[in-house]
């Protein structure tokens, strides 16, 4: 703890730094950002970087520290992309990054700038002290979270062997205070609905796309009372996490996590208020519980969309529901030493967004989220907190000792 606190291991001043480096996505260019991760570990010879340009606008990079012998490795996550500046005359802050008043301000800060400082704060304390640990600590940093993972994160756990490991820490945006432990499914819905164009004095010449579009959506709405088929030991852990972690993300998170939720994002259609509309489209975001199988929710949607013509669906994406065992060793490590470091025990819950630990979970690989707590994320004087900043390093480099020394299973 002495060489955290000790002066020029300041990981808000990193942070900061790293903030002012754009990397944006639109457009997504992450080079500069993985020049500013790989400078600032240059002076650390420990460390091995690689670097994997997978698209013209896309470099990700992994480091690599050995311990004193073989043996398990425990990967830490972060993703250098981040969403683009939107409401600049809002900000009262430096959206390139100013500390205040105990926070630090700036666009990427909590998702994720400020977590893959706390990475490269507890490796670079890890590579002082190499004799205290076995096996290896790997940091991939990745350039297209926010465009999905499949040409970051994906990417390389296809064609780089050490990027998988043991186990994976994100330090995704999110809090020390509620690790997140698995994360919902996803279905993404495209619908199109077809009629016949006329003049709403001859209405009944027309057939409307726009009613026959509002029934499917109204009949979509019944997802939401989906049969889930509950995991006791998920289920026990959303319960038991809901006053700590609603208290950050907001009443009703839990039944949020363990039931099917549906969104209609977007809805359009029709040319004028006086013509019959030809043609209807919306969207919709089928968000799925641990328990449901996402081939389940796309037959149940194309079952509704069948009863309705001249109405048609396209799935634009999906993806699983995911979870690692609450009781994972990992898990307990974070725990332990979230508690040491911050004084109080951290819930374990799942997490109602997506990030690149369920690719990790998809391969095999038993992952968590610990990351900072996010004020204003994707708006205007975007913060995290210094002192929660400082103590996330401090967690990372505890738990990658713990972890890294259990005894062989």
């Amino acid at each position: 703890m002495a060489w955290f606190d000790a002066a020029g291991n300041d990981v808000a001043a990193l942070a900061r730094h790293l903030v002012g480096v754009p990397s944006a996505y639109p457009p997504g260019d992450t080079h500069l950002m993985a020049d500013a991760v790989a400078q600032a570990i240059a002076d650390v010879p420990e460390i091995e970087v690689e670097r994997y340009c997978t698209l013209p606008h896309v470099t990700n990079l992994v480091l690599r520290l050995r311990g004193n012998r073989p043996g398990r490795r425990l990967v830490f996550n972060g993703h250098m992309d981040t969403f683009p500046l939107v409401n600049a005359s809002r900000w009262t802050a430096d959206p390139a990054g100013e500390e205040r008043n105990g926070r630090l301000y700036g666009l990427g800060v909590s998702d994720m700038k400020g977590g893959i400082a706390a990475i490269l704060t507890a490796m670079r304390f890890l590579a002082g002290h190499r004799d205290l640990f076995h096996g290896e600590v790997v940091a991939t940093f990745v350039g297209d979270e926010e465009s999905m993972g499949t040409e970051g994160t994906q990417w390389l756990l296809e064609n780089v062997p050490h990027a998988r490991g043991d186990a994976m820490i994100s330090a995704d945006t999110g809090s020390p205070y509620v690790l997140r432990f698995g994360e919902k499914g996803m279905v993404w819905l495209s619908l199109l609905a077809e009629g016949k164009s006329a003049h709403a004095a001859h209405v009944h010449r027309g057939d409307s796309a726009i009613e026959k579009l509002i029934d499917v959506v109204n009949e979509l709405k019944s997802l939401r009372d989906f049969p889930v088929q509950a995991i006791p030991e998920v289920v026990a852990s959303i319960d038991a996490s809901s006053v700590v972690s609603e208290a950050s993300s907001g009443a009703g998170e839990s039944e949020v996590l363990k039931n099917v939720t549906v969104t209609f994002g977007t809805i359009r259609g029709g040319t004028l208020s006086n013509l019959v509309a030809d043609q209807a489209e919306a969207t919709a975001d089928v968000r799925i519980p641990v328990g449901v199988a996402a081939v389940a929710i796309e037959a149940r949607v194309r079952e509704i969309v069948a009863r309705h013509s001249g109405v048609s669906v396209n799935v634009a994406r999906r993806y699983e529901p995911n979870w690692t065992d609450p009781q994972h060793p990992v898990i307990r490590s974070l725990v332990s030493n979230c508690e040491a470091v911050l004084e109080t025990t951290p819930a374990v819950n799942m997490r109602v967004g997506a990030s690149d630990a369920r690719l990790y979970r998809y391969a095999g690989v038993p992952a968590v989220v610990c990351g900072l707590t996010s004020y204003n994320m994707g708006s205007a004087d975007e913060h995290v907190d210094v002192d929660e900043l400082r103590a996330l390093a401090k967690v990372f480099a505890l738990t990658a000792l713990d972890f890294l020394n259990l005894p062989a299973q």
